[in-house]
């Protein structure tokens, strides 16, 4: 069994939105520009996508 690597989420962007995931990618390549490792995941419960981070430090 593998356990995922904890996330933080930075901000959190409705499915729903005209621009669809836009918002998110935008968000997270500013993140990226400041050096954070930000990605942007699908969360299907929520209908969000999510801007997270990877937290673990090693």
């Amino acid at each position: 069994m593998t356990t995922a690597a904890p996330r933080t989420v930075l901000e959190r962007f409705p499915a729903g939105h005209p621009r669809g995931s836009w918002p998110a990618d935008e968000y997270a390549a500013a993140q990226r520009a400041q050096g954070h490792d930000a990605h942007v995941v699908m969360d299907l419960h929520s209908d969000q996508f999510l801007v997270v981070t990877g937290t673990t430090t090693h």
